[in-house]
């Protein structure tokens, strides 16, 4: 396990963001068979310094009945990402999910355009 720094530069807080992502890349959602980033369903990703990460996200919609595999998924991706030492997953529904938050990628594996 990484030694727990004090601080850490713009630069690399930035680049842990982008491994965040990358492992949130793994996360699929069940239904749709396309993972959570190129769906556009993660809105934001908060990483501190003390390896404490908020990932705000959203559903395709609200009674969505995936919220906790999901979350366990995410939770799982990021337990492999030393500099994280605590996830929460805070669901938000503004501003609300549209196809047009989805990658072109996933629009083209949906066939929508």
């Amino acid at each position: 396990m990484e030694e727990n720094k004090e601080y850490r530069t713009a630069e690399e807080m930035e680049e842990i963001k982008e491994r965040i992502l990358t492992a949130l890349e793994s996360v699929i959602d069940p239904e749709l068979g396309i993972d959570i980033v190129n769906l556009g369903l993660i809105y934001d990703v908060d990483f501190a310094q003390d390896g404490n990460t908020v990932i705000k996200m959203t559903l395709t919609t609200m009674g969505c009945p995936l919220a906790d595999i999901l979350t366990d998924s995410i939770q799982a991706a990021l337990h492999e990402i030393p500099e994280v030492s605590n996830v929460e997953v805070k669901l938000v529904w503004y501003p609300a999910w549209t196809t047009d938050k989805m990658s072109r990628y996933a629009r083209i594996a949906l066939g929508i355009r």
